[in-house]
């Protein structure tokens, strides 16, 4: 897929770098986060780091997962979105906004954004959203 940038009115979806290891590590501390995708909560810098560089090899081939950061418009992280296989070999949409930022309609925009851009260029026709029932906000 080729390179993503995205701008909304307040926010930008872009590619992550390593640099971005310690805010995605304090974002993953939440207790949403821990809740709701305890494998995605990363208890060290390194950790992050590890799985930051993940995306990262992908943005430069063909492979999955879609995984990009979502920054406010002055360039601070507050979470991230993406295009993840599952089981099924269909894709589905994930994101995650860390709790201080959440309640302000950032995953609504990052989402509705990011989706038309993702089953562009994947030429993708549907995209699961799966949620754990007790995620009323999701």
């Amino acid at each position: 897929m080729d390179h993503i940038y995205i701008e909304t009115e307040r926010l930008i979806i872009n590619e992550f770098d390593e640099g971005m290891a310690q805010v995605v590590h304090e974002n993953s501390l939440d207790d949403d986060n821990r809740w709701f995708v305890p494998d995605e909560v990363f208890e060290t810098v390194e950790t992050a780091c590890e799985t930051v560089r993940f995306p990262i090899e992908c943005y430069n081939g063909e492979s999955s997962p879609y995984v990009y950061p979502v920054l406010l418009r002055s360039c601070e992280n507050i979470g991230y979105v993406q295009a993840v296989p599952i089981d099924s070999g269909e894709l589905e949409i994930g994101y995650h906004i860390a709790k201080g930022y959440t309640g302000k309609g950032y995953a609504t925009e990052a989402v509705a954004t990011f989706l038309p851009v993702v089953i562009e260029r994947l030429g993708i026709c549907k995209i699961k959203g799966l949620c754990l029932l007790e995620n009323v906000a999701s």
